[in-house]
């Protein structure tokens, strides 16, 4: 069967443009993806912060067997096994939006957790309700010597006794450190969520909406 010119024209044409716009959707999800990559580098500083915080909590636990522990340092005690909880949760999460950045229950319980572990860091770094004992105590000591607001050795225990003064200077570079992750956690996902802009834009944009629905192109979920 015979076709005049302008016919094959016009398929080539369409051919051409389905190639580049299935490019640029291509390269818009990479982008999502690539932009993920630079936020989860940011969460694993998060909890490798985490990590130093939950190995020193191990060891005031430790010492919490051989001593009496006041209401107080019992109810701090409390809020960092909560902080414990959210990490594994928050890990878990970011663990499987790594695997799929672009899914949106993902993403939805990645924020959800987020949100959580800041309220349970809130909470077990809250001066004002009383703080663990020798998880922030000891960094303090070594941070200002063994003179530095220290008290004499319990001879029961052998531990020294918590200073509020020390526990407050050990929890100040905790929280700059903190403050500091989560500034440059927030920049990477106002990153993301601009890559998920520009994609979602790309993916509902007529007609290369069309070419997303046929090759499975899905909006995707910013944080």
């Amino acid at each position: 069967m015979w076709f005049p010119p302008l016919f094959w024209i016009a398929v080539s044409l369409t051919a051409f443009w389905a190639l580049g716009a299935y490019n640029r959707l291509m390269r818009l999800r990479t982008a999502v993806v690539q932009a993920f990559g630079g936020l989860d580098a940011h969460m694993l500083r998060l909890l490798a912060l985490l990590g130093e915080v939950a190995a020193a909590r191990a060891s005031d636990r430790s010492l919490d067997r051989t001593r009496d522990v006041p209401a107080a340092a019992a109810s701090a005690g409390d809020r960092m096994a909560a902080l414990e909880g959210a990490a594994v949760q928050f890990s878990a999460s970011l663990a499987v939006a790594r695997a799929r950045p672009l899914h949106a229950d993902a993403l939805a319980a990645l924020v959800s957790a987020r949100s959580v572990l800041e309220a349970c860091w809130a909470a077990a770094m809250d001066d004002k309700v009383g703080l663990p004992g020798q998880i922030v105590a000891a960094p303090a000591e070594a941070a200002g010597g063994a003179g530095h607001g220290s008290a004499e050795v319990d001879d029961a225990s052998g531990a020294r006794p918590v200073d509020k003064s020390a526990a407050i200077y050990a929890v100040q570079p905790l929280q700059i450190r903190w403050s500091e992750n989560m500034t440059h956690a927030n920049h990477a996902i106002e990153a993301f969520n601009e890559a998920v802009r520009q994609y979602n834009e790309a993916v509902a944009q007529f007609p290369a909406s069309v070419l997303a629905r046929l090759f499975g192109f899905k909006a995707a979920r910013g944080l």
